[in-house]
């Protein structure tokens, strides 16, 4: 499958180790990407999220979609290292917090398919924003697929067979990321080293913000100005990827 091609992907992302401090950060990463894609007009549609009450997020998925926007995102995917002074820390101290993103292709249906006897469908009330009938009728959605224990859901949707096609959409993006892992956990080491393992447990950035500094541990680069960055002014991260070679092999 030609991955280039793809325009819609699945965005994770989930507070590492940091406790609140990294609730937090996986917020301001959440809405860094969510200001960037609303700059160049692609959509980012929270699906399902677990929020925290200081508009942190224990963790988060979205669907975005835009013309190229797998190819922006891919090398987004990793462990990302904040360093800064919480507004909680009294003595001034800084902490070391993370967050863990991942980026997932979307998949079409006829490049996966998923048996519907191994899908057990749970539904609930979606709560939060979206009118009276978003309380009132059962319209979120969970799937747990059975054979890999895979659990997914969908909040977004107003009605409960929209939320259900989201949530096997997900569904099929884990089972076909699980899939190329497999994959390459059988190759070489010398071909691994050229595709690279896709490991997340690996920090792949780090925003140091008593420095003003952020830094991808992969190329070796360097950014300031790392305010207006959060911002989603982070076209100069994204191409910088592309020019040091972090295209998909």
């Amino acid at each position: 499958m030609d991955l280039s091609t793809v325009n819609k992907v699945i965005f994770e992302i989930r507070a590492g180790a940091g406790g609140d401090e990294a609730a937090i950060f996986a917020g301001d990463l959440a809405r860094m990407y969510q200001r960037y894609c609303a700059k160049i007009g692609w959509s980012f549609a929270i699906v399902d999220s677990n929020q925290t009450s200081n508009d942190g997020y224990k963790s988060l998925t979205a669907r975005v979609m835009g013309d190229g926007v797998y190819n922006a995102f891919k090398n987004e995917s990793g462990v990302h290292r904040v360093q800064r002074v919480p507004q909680t820390e009294k003595a001034g101290r800084i902490h070391t917090s993370t967050a863990t993103i991942a980026i997932l292709p979307e998949i079409e249906p006829k490049e996966l398919v998923i048996n519907p006897n191994d899908l057990e469908f749970t539904f609930s009330r979606a709560g939060g924003p979206g009118g009276q009938n978003v309380n009132k009728v059962e319209t979120a959605v969970r799937v747990l697929h059975k054979p890999s224990g895979i659990v997914v859901g969908s909040r977004s949707e107003r009605s409960q067979y929209a939320n259900r096609e989201l949530a096997v959409g997900l569904l099929r993006a884990k089972l076909y990321e699980m899939q190329q892992e497999k994959e390459i956990g059988s190759l070489s080491s010398d071909r691994k080293s050229q595709v690279g393992t896709g490991d997340r447990s690996e920090k792949i950035r780090t925003y140091n913000f008593p420095d003003d500094r952020i830094t991808d541990h992969r190329i070796g680069k360097k950014w300031h100005n790392i305010e207006s960055i959060m911002e989603g002014n982070m076209e100069k991260i994204i191409d910088a990827m592309k020019e040091m070679g972090m295209e998909q092999k």
